[in-house]
């Protein structure tokens, strides 16, 4: 688990971490050099979950990088199916990473949403549901290593 006080604002008790793959931990469906080491750092505090439309079917390879299995949403309804996901961990206990139209319901259904730029671009809407805007996906992953940063962020 992972605990953050923000004062002014809440006390976050983080047991998950969700995020989107294409745009946000790959580019043109190939994950991004260095990412697999950021995100097993990470594995001893929270839970990783992918969810993914796998835009470039080349989720497998992906899912082989990080020793996990992504969760395949469907065509439709994309931005709801990765809402209910994270609802359906307990949204409270849920940090969220996405960039695209369809991760905005989930960022702003997270305990923490934390948008990401990239270079496949990021969607306005996705930013304004956010939390946090951070410029790349190592960024986020490292504000998880040093959750000081976050308080840093986000207190009142």
């Amino acid at each position: 688990m992972l605990e953050i006080n923000i004062p002014g604002c809440s006390n976050l008790q983080l047991l998950h971490l969700v995020s989107d793959v294409n745009g946000t931990l790959a580019v043109d469906g190939v994950l991004l050099d260095g990412l697999a080491r950021k995100i097993d750092l990470l594995r001893d505090r929270l839970t990783v979950h992918l969810l993914t439309a796998d835009t470039h079917g080349r989720q497998a390879v992906i899912d082989q990088q990080l020793n996990l299995q992504g969760v395949r949403v469907t065509p439709g309804n994309e931005a709801r199916q990765k809402a209910d996901y994270v609802r359906s961990l307990g949204a409270d206990s849920v940090v969220a990473l996405g960039q695209g139209a369809n991760d905005a319901e989930m960022l702003k259904a997270a305990g923490l949403g934390i948008c990401v730029l990239s270079p496949e671009g990021t969607a306005v809407e996705t930013m304004l549901a956010a939390d946090l805007l951070v410029p790349d996906v190592f960024s986020a992953l490292e504000m998880l290593e040093k959750p000081e940063r976050i308080v840093a962020d986000l207190r009142k």
